[in-house]
């Protein structure tokens, strides 16, 4: 519980303070998407399959503390922090690097409480270094889509 509270005081921290990018209104938008991206994610990996949990496999109010504001703010880094204007080599450097990070923070999590919070059923790191490029690249699809809604306003 300890590494859980702690990361979401400096995710939210570092998002908020870095956010040079986003707009109110994106962030209220990013923010939506990535909640309702996570959970049903969740719903059907987590909850169905047994793959993993945050804290114990049953459903408990305390799995709302990450699905709600650490995943927000990570996304928001993310976007802040992505070199829209860069080549596509950059992008892709961008991007493997910051799953790299995620994968590492990943493993953070999987440490004994208070500390860890995070456990495996049958899944894999692995299967989050593959699964973890695709959802970036949804939410960069979802922010420039929200941006050309924005424009076309």
């Amino acid at each position: 519980m300890i590494g859980l509270l702690l990361s979401v005081f400096i995710f939210n921290l570092i998002a908020f303070k870095i956010n040079q990018r986003l707009l109110p209104s994106q962030v209220v938008q990013i923010w939506t998407f990535t909640i309702a991206f996570q959970v049903l994610f969740d719903l059907i990996v987590e909850l169905k399959y047994q793959s993993y949990w945050y804290f114990s496999p049953e459903i408990d109010w305390i799995g709302l503390i990450p699905r709600t504001v650490l995943i927000p703010p990570v996304n928001m880094i993310f976007l802040n922090l992505y070199p829209f204007e860069k080549k596509l080599l950059n992008k892709i450097l961008f991007l493997l690097f910051f799953v790299v990070l995620i994968l590492i923070y990943e493993l953070i999590t999987l440490l004994p409480e208070p500390w860890g919070y995070f456990h495996y059923g049958w899944w894999q790191i692995w299967y989050s270094a593959i699964v973890d490029p695709v959802i970036l690249l949804c939410l960069l699809g979802f922010y420039k889509w929200i941006q050309r809604l924005e424009q076309n306003s």
